[in-house]
């Protein structure tokens, strides 16, 4: 066999031994998962995660991403809390403790704490009759199985069933608050995803920038406010400010003989597509792509169909939506 062949044979263990263990641990939750879960919503402060090593790594990822799903969470380093960092847990926190032995001795003084104070504790190890699992409100015992790395010693099933634990408990308050995609946004504005999640509202051009006339308004006059807002468009209301059409670049080339003999409401095209300002603008640019157009009017719903803004297909792009 190869070196590279072995490589990739090592690889596929690994992958297979760390799946199997995801299974094993799916399988042997209980009913402490669930109080772990009842614990922290019944809380009024934070989450703390706080782990050692390996376990540190995952309990900042955990941290972070109950952090942006709705839950305030934040890491704390054992050997840091000793030091002072403990001023950072009060009552009415929730503290989440990992170790894969729960007999790992920079915790201590952080698990003491807690009990001194009566601040909840949910411990995660791999031992259920570890000085940690032992010491706390609500103990998670993971699966004992061996590390994939083969000698034994080196974090690899363990960080990863850790990790998709805290994943499930993250999970878990989300549905429990119906954390939408939007509220996400709130707090991940930046990068690829914040883009997809960007509502209309985020990026649409309002006030005085929104092409508009009144049904009544000669064609002299709206292609003016055309060519004035860049658009390529105007959008028509009638005498209670409701959209009730637009004049394209199409609609324009139909009534060409005659063109400014018309006024807008007669040359519109009624019934416009619109867009809620509050939808994903990832949506908006579907409906742009599906229906052949690069413009749609913000129309809210609950305002009695006034126009909130206008969408280009080009804030879309500019945006980092495709």
């Amino acid at each position: 066999m190869t070196d590279r062949s072995r490589f990739l044979a090592t690889a596929r263990q690994v992958i297979t031994q760390e799946a199997a263990a995801l299974e094993t641990l799916a399988a042997q939750l209980d009913g402490s998962f669930d109080a772990a879960i009842d614990l922290i919503l019944n809380a009024t402060g934070r989450v703390i995660v706080s782990g050692m090593g390996k376990s540190g790594h995952i309990a900042r990822k955990i941290a972070a991403t109950l952090a942006s799903t709705g839950t305030p969470a934040h890491f704390v380093h054992p050997a840091e809390a000793s030091h002072g960092d403990l001023g950072m847990m009060t009552r009415g926190d929730v503290v989440l403790v990992l170790s894969n032995s729960g007999e790992t001795p920079e915790l201590a003084d952080l698990v003491a704490y807690t009990r001194r104070f009566g601040i909840p504790m949910i411990g995660v190890a791999s031992r259920a009759d570890s000085t940690l699992l032992q010491r706390s409100d609500i103990a998670i015992v993971l699966p004992q199985l061996g590390e994939a790395c083969g000698t034994g010693v080196v974090p690899t099933t363990s960080t990863t069933m850790t990790l998709a634990l805290g994943d499930a408990i993250a999970v878990a308050l989300m549905k429990h608050r119906d954390f939408t995609p939007e509220k996400f946004r709130d707090f991940h504005p930046g990068g690829k995803l914040g883009a997809q999640l960007s509502k209309v509202a985020d990026l649409m051009h309002a006030g005085d920038a929104v092409p508009t006339v009144k049904a009544d308004t000669p064609m002299s006059e709206a292609l003016l406010t055309i060519s004035q807002k860049g658009f390529g468009v105007v959008g028509v209301l009638n005498k209670d400010g409701r959209l009730v059409g637009i004049v394209t670049d199409g609609d324009l080339r139909r009534h060409m003989d005659g063109l400014l003999d018309h006024n807008a409401g007669e040359v519109m095209t009624p019934n416009p597509s619109t867009i809620a300002p509050q939808a994903l603008a990832e949506e908006a640019l579907a409906l742009m792509n599906s229906r052949k157009i690069t413009c749609l009017f913000a129309v809210d719903p609950n305002d009695q169909g006034q126009v909130s803004g206008i969408l280009h297909i080009h804030d879309c792009l500019r945006a980092g939506i495709v």
